[in-house]
């Protein structure tokens, strides 16, 4: 285990609140506590029994005087989130109360934690690996039960174990090739043939490539499906909006021309956390500012992961919603077809031509028609049912994504030498260097510089 200072933060959001909480972990955490807690008991927290709670008072030293009334729990490393000597004080929750409490433990020896140090303290100590010290934020900042199931899967060590796994396959295969070079003459040792050896890598490039298979399901679990609403004014994309959101975020008139900026909301549909964005309606204006938000809109319209396309049903299909056809060709569409409360002017042959074969959907927003169909739709298009199978290991960090994707690469470019012929000792350099890459995953072979940069990202106090 690594030696540490003993470090010190808030762990609960700053605000009002019912209780707060100031989290230390080191070595002396012991004896800050022992220095600044009084109990009816008398007792010194270093000498009772672990994973306990006590109530009782934080008293300055220096004057004697009660800062807070607090529940003290006390947990004895090496069981412990960070394995090392862990105190947290529970207190009210007011921004005064919980300050202060901080900067007297800070001015007892501790020092201010960096953000995700307490993680980065379980990661270097051995209790979790790097994919799983990710898979904390992943938790953190789930907007879905479907994104929280799959980041505990991770924190539980699904992903880590199925890497080990195919890590240990592969280095059982060099172990083996490593004594048929050295060691030829051993009769009692099976000869690592070009075919043995091709079976090896081709199971764990499956492995790889079944884990790619779920990456773009996990990606949108993790970072949410940018989702853009683009039509003409007055089709009703802000109702739209609205609509899934589940209050009034956007202003809606009969005015064409009302949203002038992109409005941008995360929204949780069945499931599938989307980023929707609500653009300003996409037209030729002389209006400058509506102009400016029309350039808006096309901007964000190429980083858009999923399209809803809104017609006008009481309006004739024109020049403009052809052209809005057009500017999202190739990508995932979902055509709305909105104000069918009103009287059909539009020609739904006609439509179903431009649209072309993606889905067509009929609503009025105004009557809260057609809901429900959409956000079927939409869960449909991007799961198609099979996110709840509990037996698949979902890839949903990009950054593993990128080093599953190398692996595999590696492993195809040694699959490929050993069916032209190329000797196993050559084809060795890939394997090790696939092996290598999937270390960088759970952390065994990575830069601390990456190191840092992952747990930066991290809140103050987790």
């Amino acid at each position: 285990m690594y030696e540490f200072d003993t470090i010190a933060a808030i762990s609960t959001p700053m605000g009002e609140g019912a209780i707060a909480i100031v989290r230390l972990s080191g070595n002396d955490a012991f004896r800050i506590i022992d220095e600044i807690f009084q109990n009816p008991s008398s007792k010194q927290m270093s000498d009772v029994a672990s994973h306990t709670i006590h109530y009782g008072h934080i008293v300055d030293p220096k004057t004697d005087k009660i800062i807070e009334e607090v529940m003290v729990s006390v947990m004895r490393g090496p069981k412990t989130f960070t394995r090392e000597d862990v105190v947290e004080i529970n207190c009210h929750g007011g921004l005064v109360s919980v300050n202060k409490l901080l900067q007297l433990v800070l001015s007892r020896g501790a020092r201010l934690a960096e953000p995700g140090e307490f993680t980065k303290r379980a990661f270097l100590n051995g209790r979790i690996d790097l994919s799983q010290a990710e898979a904390v934020m992943d938790l953190i900042r789930a907007k879905t039960d479907r994104a929280m199931n799959v980041a505990l899967g991770q924190m539980e060590g699904r992903l880590s174990k199925l890497i080990q796994k195919l890590r240990q396959e592969i280095l059982e295969t060099l172990a083996h090739v490593e004594v048929n070079i050295d060691y030829p003459e051993y009769d009692d040792v099976e000869e690592m043939t070009h075919q043995l050896l091709l079976e090896k890598s081709i199971y764990v490039k499956e492995e790889l490539m079944k884990l790619l298979q779920t990456s773009q399901q996990g990606k949108i679990l993790r970072e949410g499906l940018s989702t853009v609403i683009i039509g003409r004014p007055n089709v009703g994309k802000s109702s739209l909006l609205n609509s899934l959101v589940h209050e009034n975020k956007a202003i809606v008139t009969d005015i064409p021309g009302t949203t002038r900026d992109v409005i941008e909301e995360y929204v949780n549909v069945r499931g599938v956390p989307l980023r929707l964005v609500d653009t300003a309606g996409i037209r030729e204006t002389e209006d400058i500012v509506e102009r400016i938000g029309v350039e808006k809109s096309r901007e964000v319209l190429k980083k858009a992961d999923l399209i809803l396309l809104v017609l006008n049903h009481n309006d004739e299909l024109t020049y403009e919603d052809k052209q809005l056809f057009e500017a999202v060709k190739g990508m995932d569409v979902i055509v709305i077809v909105n104000k069918t409360d009103l009287p059909g002017l539009i020609d739904m042959e006609e439509v179903k031509r431009v649209a072309l074969n993606h889905t067509i959907i009929s609503t009025s927003l105004k009557e809260e028609e057609g809901i429900d169909e959409l956000e079927e739709a939409i869960s449909s298009m991007f799961f198609q049912g099979n996110l709840e199978a509990g037996d698949l290991t979902y890839v949903s960090n990009s950054r593993h994504i990128a080093l599953i994707t190398q692996a595999q690469q590696t492993l195809e470019d040694a699959v490929e030498g050993m069916e032209s012929g190329v000797p196993i000792d050559i084809v060795q350099i890939d394997l090790t260097r696939t092996w290598e890459i999937l270390g960088e995953i759970i952390g065994d072979s990575v830069h601390e510089s990456l190191i840092d940069q992952l747990f930066s990202q991290f809140c103050l106090g987790k």
